[in-house]
């Protein structure tokens, strides 16, 4: 459902209602409301994409706080989003601490959308006046690696945070999660594993 020429304070009134009786999701972008509610489709390809995420910061030695779909505001631009999953990184230690406020703290590092559906908002756009260094979208085909530059997306054939991937990797990941998640975990580890063992004696 999208609405169109809504003021910012009518966008949060009808956030708070809905919110009280539905578990819909909300974003808003100058003046358009689109809202939106997850299939299982949709809530597998994003719950996967987190696992995939999960085992790459862990391998690696990273520290992460995630986000999932915690409500990304910026009253001052006319922009709130609730992505599918948000995550620091980077800036982990700027965050680990406190509630992110995001009048004083950084985005997140890493943003992931899940598009099954179609959307009438330009969520590059929307992400990158944000300031989001990182945006991941997925179709349910196409993984799309966008990288802030300039204040606007260029598409990566890699992850910078996340280098030692690439989307064959990514793509042979969900293949198998999709019949089994457990083995898809454990095989993806030991891939990680290898990589960085690869790379150490590489030094």
């Amino acid at each position: 459902m999208t609405f169109r020429a809504l003021d910012w304070q009518a966008f949060q009134q009808i956030r708070t209602l809905l919110t009280e009786r539905s578990h819909a999701r909300f974003t808003y972008d100058d003046g358009i409301l689109e809202i939106t509610t997850p299939l299982e489709g949709h809530e597998r390809f994003a719950r996967l994409i987190e696992l995939f995420i999960r085992i790459l910061v862990v391998e690696m030695g990273l520290k992460m706080k995630s986000m999932g779909s915690t409500t990304l505001e910026r009253q001052d631009l006319f922009k709130s989003a609730e992505p599918d999953n948000g995550y620091y990184i980077q800036n982990y230690p700027l965050v680990a601490d406190h509630e992110v406020n995001l009048a004083l703290d950084p985005p997140p590092d890493l943003v992931v959308e899940v598009d099954s559906t179609h959307t009438d908002i330009n969520k590059n756009s929307l992400y990158a006046s944000m300031g989001v260094p990182e945006f991941w979208r997925f179709d349910g085909r196409e993984w799309t690696i966008l990288c802030l530059s300039d204040n606007q997306y260029f598409e990566r054939d890699r992850s910078p945070t996340f280098p030692v991937v690439t989307k064959t990797d990514f793509y042979r990941f969900l293949e198998i999660a999709l019949s089994d998640e457990v083995a898809a975990e454990v095989e993806f580890r030991q891939w990680v594993r290898n990589q960085q063992v690869d790379s150490e004696n590489s030094l």
